[in-house]
């Protein structure tokens, strides 16, 4: 049996008597410290101190599904592990590949057991193979699982332990207040071996949210974890996890032990004898999603899911004063914390974390620019029985096709300036595998799969991707080798450190533009991007330059003289100047 330091079984049993009053919190700590070191595991003598380590600049991640490149004769997931090792050697250094279970919806976030790789893609070992080259982070879906998976089956026939796991409620209860991403019933009614019952539905009635209250599904939860990391995974993704603990008469969102059982799971990762990183998936607005930070006890790294909507508002408008805006009231990430930064994922664009940071009129304008280029948009319902969309639904290629006046010139030079903005903020930068191969919208896929998000899950055919990549004038080559050069660029600088200093610089409303400086430093970078259309003058000593210092674009190898020259940004142009070359 493992012996926990008593700082560890503290800790635990602190957390644990705020989730579970009825129950021995003794017992309890005990009980999830040999879940997650069962036989043959111990944990660190002491925490992990909360310190800046775990990352450096060097990181950058691919968001991929499992089966995003197929060729119907190798496994999916060697094919990803063979284009990783063909193209992103040195480019980045981590990949998220999204759910690989076993699913029945949702591609791949209805889980019906969490404990096999969905055959269709390979197996454990396929994974394995992948961890050990790069930074693997998997999804933790610990909000529900599948309709017709084991748990809940087992539920309806009222197995013990599963005839609990399950969320319940009653429709006489007051659920008017529930915070939720969907349009369909909360409820769903079923029959069960102990009679109908209503169980709880956050996302869809295949999606039937776990009950939390009970401890046994902490216990299971925490025992997939271990499972995971003992698979190779470094970055656990604790999808959805804002939803987790439910109360009637109340949001059902962001409740103290939500926040609790992140707690647990940040002590468990600090005394992980293996490196391990939370990553919160909370797409809300600013303030609820940096809660999620805690007291540097929470998330070591959390969305920006406000980057998404305010890059795209900068690229269709040419006006990058509201992602300024945001930005230079952002917080640092404290401590031992971090941004992760993208554009693209699995679910489209995000119009929550917009909320206060745009006007409604240019949230709508964004909106019937994207659907003009053949986007779609997602509804979710509001407490008052409106709806109001949740989300864009298209390829982050597509969403840069036109600008606001109908533009479509300079498409390439825009999408590679949204991409490299993601690459220059403070933080980590993640790139979904659609956003780095230029993919257009699959428009067949929705039809075929009457799905909105299919537009942004496009299934590569491998050898076809290949051709493209080795034709320098196709989009996917040119996009791949801009982006991909940027980023080994990007590594070797310690002013992008994910920790950084990040001041933003008031220069010119077309010109998106901040300040990094190494933690030591050693090192300064002024990261310009003009937004526009235009070419943008920018006069001499509009930067807060270091005099007697040799400055070079970092992309372009020139030699600069902004003070006594100024700067010339051509439309789409990004520039990296720094006195350190």
């Amino acid at each position: 049996m493992t012996t926990a330091p008593t700082a560890l079984t503290n800790r635990l049993r602190d957390l644990l008597m705020r989730l579970y009053k009825d129950r021995d919190p003794e017992e309890l700590a005990h009980a999830v410290t040999a879940a997650f070191w069962p036989e043959g595991h111990k944990p660190r003598g002491r925490a992990r101190k909360p310190l800046n380590t775990l990352w450096s600049q060097k990181d950058a991640l691919l968001i991929t599904y499992g089966d995003s490149l197929m060729d119907g004769v190798y496994k999916p997931l060697d094919l990803l592990r063979d284009f990783l090792d063909q193209n992103l050697k040195g480019v980045v250094n981590g990949v998220h590949i999204l759910p690989f279970f076993p699913f029945t919806s949702d591609d791949g976030f209805a889980v019906t057991d969490y404990t096999k790789v969905n055959p269709t893609l390979g197996d454990w070992p396929d994974i394995q193979r992948i961890g050990e080259d790069w930074h693997l982070m998997s999804d933790l879906v610990l909000n529900h699982v599948s309709s017709q998976g084991t748990w809940f089956n087992a539920y309806r026939q009222g197995q013990k332990p599963y005839d609990e796991f399950f969320f319940e409620a009653s429709p006489d209860d007051d659920l008017s207040m529930v915070v939720r991403p969907r349009i369909t019933p909360l409820l769903q009614e079923i029959e069960t071996a102990q009679g109908t019952k209503h169980v709880w539905c956050t996302f869809s009635h295949d999606q039937v949210d776990l009950n939390f209250k009970n401890p046994e599904v902490l216990l299971e939860i925490i025992r997939i974890i271990r499972l995971h990391v003992d698979m190779g995974v470094k970055i656990i993704r604790l999808d959805a996890v804002a939803f987790v603990w439910k109360e009637p008469g109340t949001p059902s969102i962001h409740l103290p032990q939500t926040h609790a059982i992140v707690q647990l799971l940040r002590v468990l990762a600090d005394f992980a004898q293996e490196p391990v990183v939370l990553l919160t998936e909370t797409n809300v607005p600013k303030a609820e999603n940096l809660s999620y930070f805690g007291q540097l006890n929470e998330a070591h790294w959390i969305y920006n899911f406000p980057l998404p909507p305010l890059i795209l508002h900068a690229m269709l408008s040419g006006d990058a004063h509201y992602l300024s805006n945001w930005m230079r009231a952002m917080p640092p990430a404290p401590q031992g914390c971090a941004y992760l930064n993208f554009t693209a994922s699995h679910d489209g664009i995000g119009m929550r974390p917009a909320e206060g940071l745009l006007p409604d009129e240019e949230i709508a304008r964004m909106i019937s620019t994207v659907m003009d280029s053949g986007g779609r948009a997602s509804m979710r319902a509001l407490p008052d029985g409106g709806t109001a969309v949740y989300e864009l639904n298209a390829t982050f290629f597509s969403a840069t096709a036109r600008t606001y006046k109908g533009d479509t010139d300079h498409h390439l030079a825009r999408f590679i300036a949204s991409q490299t903005i993601v690459m220059s903020l403070e933080g980590v930068p993640a790139f979904y595998i659609h956003a780095m191969l230029a993919t257009e919208n699959d428009l067949d896929g929705v039809t075929r799969r009457q799905m909105n998000r299919a537009i942004n899950r496009h299934r590569w055919d491998y050898p076809e991707l290949r051709a493209l990549l080795k034709d320098p004038a196709s989009p996917q080559s040119q996009v791949l080798t801009a982006l991909s050069d940027r980023l080994k660029i990007r590594a070797k600088q310690p002013a992008f450190h994910p920790n950084a200093t990040n001041f933003t610089l008031a220069l010119d409303d077309r010109v998106f533009a901040v300040w990094r400086q190494a933690p030591d430093r050693s090192q300064s970078i002024f990261a310009l991007h003009n937004v526009s259309a235009d070419t943008v003058e920018l006069p001499p000593k509009a930067m807060n330059l270091i005099a007697d210092e040799d400055w070079t674009d970092l992309l372009t190898k020139e030699t600069l003289h902004p003070e006594t020259d100024g700067v010339t940004l051509a439309p789409y142009q990004c520039r990296w100047i720094t006195n350190r070359g």
